[in-house]
């Protein structure tokens, strides 16, 4: 059966933190698919039976934060033997986790910024000892930046710590890299062109991605060729170390010595008229409606 003749789910929705920006995410694929002639449907896991996905022939995974990106709903389409989009369970499960991602890319020589698990009141001084201030502050689980805050002193580290184990999962303080942000999506094994942040907020936090106007999004990005070649190398390399696979979107900081610093991976990228893969795609050439396709052609 060609793709053309099948029933495809949009999973999109569910019920973690990032559900309002799935929903967006969603509505656009969804779109991006019935333009393409395909027989697609919106599924919300809140709202319909997950049994209910055996009327699908394929499944679009559009779900981000937790129970669609750390590799839950994948474990439910293996279980059912439905072809879906993006990593598999341990790709999706460790890429969602930042500490296990850190820790993966460490062992493997990958660069990522310094780190401390924060569980005790002592962890604090010691990561505040060892890395100094600014640090930034991440429950390692969340996505969309949310939860996060960058800290100049230990009465705002001991805030951001227990604001952030508001969340599920743990929370760790990451050293603070000064420079400029990129971010390089992948489609196959290819990476597409990268994107240089710039924002006045202190970080690219969740206002500046989703809500406010003045983020500026640089395609090209600056960089010479070389630079953004090795840039987007190195996005590949962390993303094939996690075993991901079909799409993702790599974010990498370059501190003011050039010397660049991973961040993490996303296994399921915002797909909303703000996000960078749609914007990186169009860069290269590819419309909207030819990566929704391709991303499920990849699946």
């Amino acid at each position: 059966m060609s793709l053309e003749q099948e029933r495809v789910a949009v999973l999109m929705g569910g019920d973690s933190s990032e559900r309002e920006i799935s929903l967006k995410s969603g509505a656009a694929v969804l779109q991006g698919l019935q333009k393409r002639g395909l027989n697609v449907a919106a599924f919300d896991p809140v709202e319909h039976p997950i049994e209910a996905l055996r009327d699908y022939d394929r499944a679009f995974i559009v779900l981000h934060g937790r129970g669609g990106e750390d590799g839950v709903i994948q474990g439910v389409l293996e279980s059912l033997q439905i072809p879906y989009t993006g990593s598999g369970v341990l790709a999706s499960a460790l890429a969602m986790d930042k500490l296990r991602t850190k820790q993966l890319w460490k062992g493997v020589g990958l660069p990522t910024p310094d780190f401390q698990l924060l569980q005790h009141l002592s962890d604090l001084d010691h990561a505040a000892a060892r890395m100094g201030f600014p640090l930034m502050v991440k429950p390692v689980c969340e996505g969309s930046s949310i939860g996060m805050a960058r800290v100049e002193s230990q009465a705002e580290l001991q805030k951001a710590w227990g604001a952030a184990q508001q969340f599920a999962g743990a929370v760790i303080a990451e050293q603070w890299i000064e420079g400029a942000e990129y971010t390089v999506a992948i489609l196959g094994d290819q990476p597409l062109p990268v994107i240089y942040l710039q924002t006045p907020h202190g970080f690219y936090d969740f206002e500046a991605k989703y809500l406010a106007e003045d983020t500026q999004y640089l395609c090209p990005c600056g960089l010479d060729k070389a630079a953004e070649e090795a840039l987007q190398q190195l996005a590949l390399r962390a993303f094939q170390a996690l075993d991901c696979r079909g799409w993702g979107r790599a974010d990498i900081m370059m501190d003011n010595s050039g010397n660049p610093w991973l961040l993490e991976i996303n296994t399921v990228p915002g797909m909303t008229d703000h996000s960078l893969v749609p914007m990186a795609a169009s860069h290269a050439g590819i419309s909207f409606q030819q990566l929704v396709w391709r991303v499920l052609e990849l699946s």
